[in-house]
């Protein structure tokens, strides 16, 4: 990783040290070309290792929230509005899983790119673009789940499918716009052009982000972070004082009304729990990402490169992670994916199973 002192230089090529692995002498990505990138391979156990171990976080991510959307878009009983944004956040998920992962997986264990030039720069795009798109939508599920909980009654005339599209809609066009804008006009290397020709080499994939655009980043990531948290803040307030409330509450006494709105606000904190679950999730895999880069940019670039590996790794799991919590806390989405891989649902009404117990 270079450094610089108005800069910050994310290098996808960084590698962890190789001081705990036997190397070869100095190889070339390109042996017969002059301007090759350098290629430090690992020795064959650790190699192998982590193919497995990046490779089955590929395969997880892949799967997984393709089976989050196969379930949500199939099954009738799943149609509504806050289920349309959780299919498109796994959409995001897939599509790290599918098209940065693997690349990503080649780029860290050979610390060579050999996918050219052009896709490195899209490759580059879908990261940024994929992995915002996951905050925003997060952000909206968290203040769909606030509607939900405080006032669980009305929410279905609140939070209606129109709004939902609007969410899914913004989440997706600012994440592209933003990355897409950034990366293909240059101007995140407003200032480094001297840096980015003297590192410049055939197999190697760098992203150059100049100290502003690297506060801006941190920003897109903290401003909803923040949301999420204060929402679910009042979330939990608001489950802890509807659990006391039913506890003063006598079911003999308690009018038939007052016991379905409990049984709708129970529904409404169990589904707020298991996506606070998910919101956590994202930000514990997340967040020491971008606090480092943040302290890189501003403190001299202190980061060894095997923490820079290990921190964008992290990251990249979180797309695995998301169809493993669904599928521990919604007993729905265990019996969807029974009846998904067991290929019941090429059966003619499938769609309309009753997926809840209750």
């Amino acid at each position: 990783m270079a450094t610089d002192d108005d800069s910050f230089l994310w290098d996808e090529d960084s590698i962890p040290s190789r001081d705990l692995f036997s190397a070869p002498p100095v190889q070339l990505c390109y042996e017969n070309l002059n301007r090759s990138c350098v290629r430090n391979p690992y020795s064959p156990g650790p190699r192998l290792i982590l193919y497995a171990v990046f490779g089955f976080g590929a395969v997880l991510a892949v799967c997984g929230n393709l089976l989050v959307m196969m379930s949500i878009l199939h099954f009738r009983q799943l149609h509504s509005p806050a289920n349309f944004l959780v299919a498109s956040l796994a959409c995001a998920d897939f599509l790290v899983g599918l098209t940065v992962m693997p690349f990503s997986t080649v780029r860290s264990v050979e610390s060579c790119w050999y996918f050219g030039d052009s896709y490195c720069k899209l490759h580059t795009c879908f990261d940024v673009s994929f992995c915002s798109s996951s905050i925003f939508h997060l952000c909206f599920i968290s203040v769909d789940r606030y509607i939900a909980v405080s006032d669980p009654l009305l929410y279905p005339t609140r939070f209606t499918a129109s709004v939902s599209g609007k969410c899914i809609a913004f989440s997706w066009l600012l994440s592209i716009i933003y990355s897409f804008s950034l990366l293909y006009t240059g101007a995140n290397e407003a200032g480094l052009e001297d840096l980015v020709s003297a590192l410049t080499c055939v197999g190697g994939c760098q992203l150059a982000v100049n100290r502003s655009w690297v506060f801006i980043n941190f920003l897109l990531f903290f401003i909803p972070t923040l949301v999420m948290i204060t929402v679910y803040s009042k979330i939990f307030l608001i489950a802890k004082q509807q659990a006391e409330k039913i506890e003063r509450m006598s079911d003999q006494t308690a009018r038939a009304s007052d016991r379905y709105k409990e049984r709708v606000a129970k529904r409404e904190r169990k589904a707020a729990k298991t996506l606070g679950i998910a919101v956590a999730a994202f930000l514990l895999s997340w967040l020491p990402y971008f606090i480092d880069s943040i302290i890189d940019a501003f403190l001299g670039f202190i980061t060894p490169t095997y923490v820079y590996e290990i921190l964008i790794w992290i990251a990249y799991y979180n797309s695995a992670m998301n169809p493993l919590i669904y599928a521990f806390f919604y007993p729905w989405f265990q019996k969807a994916i029974k009846l998904i891989v067991t290929g019941r649902i090429l059966r003619e009404n499938s769609s309309a199973t009753n997926l809840f117990l209750e």
